[in-house]
């Protein structure tokens, strides 16, 4: 019997979709025995102030990280989108399973119906970035904590509607909380919105083995493109950064923006090229798309 530790944050979501992955990686190995190591992170540990003006997404894995490095995690289980674009060396993210709903969704109202002035909570530059775009009357809240937290300060009032990954809901069975789901048209995505990156040693060839039956090779290339955006355009939580890579048939379609840190300028660029066969071809598809948004 092999026994596996699983390094990931405490939280309800956090939880919920590590345990997901650990049932679906048991289902190809018989015997494999999972035990989790619960870590707090310094994101979960400053909740009173937006993400951009702490240090940006790496704040949720770097204890983490810590954890593989010294070996008392074997891997870990991410949000793909919590993953800076330099990890810390030594590590991989070995497998990227299937997509969950990578859209955006708001929660208590729709975009339509909110009236003018309306508050509409979130810590996303990017959903601000983008709400604004389609209401330039709302007012948007800057609102930190996890999906409970967010829901009871929509549930009390203090805002009248908050945008939330519909991914999040979903592994909370929470989905029939979403009002509207937003088209990407109208919310483009945050990079590898609705993934999970599953990080490890990269010398541990033992584990990664055992992680590679779990990966999704197609979800595996969309959000290797989708942070060659990311990383050309220098994205991190201090910039509003949105991309998203689908199939259609034999192609690939990649749409990306980029604004500046007060969410003015926005640019809008998008990609379609044949399928890329390796990551390297996706994350440079990626990277050129970058390149022109940032210039």
């Amino acid at each position: 019997m092999t026994t596996l530790r699983l390094g990931t944050r405490r939280s309800k979501l956090a939880l919920a979709q590590a345990r997901a992955y650990a049932r679906a990686l048991a289902r190809h190995h018989a015997g494999l025995e999972l035990e989790e190591v619960h870590i707090v992170t310094s994101g979960d540990r400053v909740q009173d102030r937006p993400l951009s003006a702490i240090g940006g997404k790496g704040l949720f894995i770097k204890e983490i990280e810590e954890a593989l490095l010294d070996g008392r995690a074997d891997f870990a289980v991410h949000s793909i989108k919590d993953v800076p674009a330099e990890i810390a060396p030594g590590l991989t993210i070995a497998v990227v399973p299937e997509r969950e709903d990578p859209r955006d969704v708001v929660v208590g109202a729709t975009l339509a119906s909110l009236p003018r002035g309306a508050k509409v909570g979130t810590s996303s530059l990017r959903r601000s970035t983008l709400l604004h775009a389609v209401r330039p009357d709302l007012v948007v809240v800057p609102l930190r904590g996890n999906v409970d937290t967010r829901l009871r300060k929509l549930d009390d009032g203090e805002v009248d509607a908050i945008v939330l990954a519909y991914a999040g809901l979903r592994r909370l069975d929470l989905a029939e909380r979403a009002t509207e789901v937003l088209d990407p048209a109208t919310m483009l995505p945050a990079v590898g919105q609705g993934a999970l990156g599953i990080e490890c040693r990269e010398d541990d060839d033992a584990v990664r083995a055992l992680l590679a039956a779990t990966d999704h090779r197609d979800t595996r290339i969309c959000v290797s493109a989708e942070r060659g955006v990311m990383t050309a355009v220098g994205g991190s939580c201090q910039l509003p950064v949105a991309a998203y890579a689908e199939k259609h048939g034999g192609e690939m379609w990649l749409r990306g923006m980029y604004a500046e840190a007060d969410g003015t300028a926005a640019r809008h660029g998008e990609r379609r090229a044949p399928w890329p066969t390796t990551d390297d071809e996706a994350f440079e598809l990626g990277s050129a798309l970058g390149r022109e948004l940032r210039s």
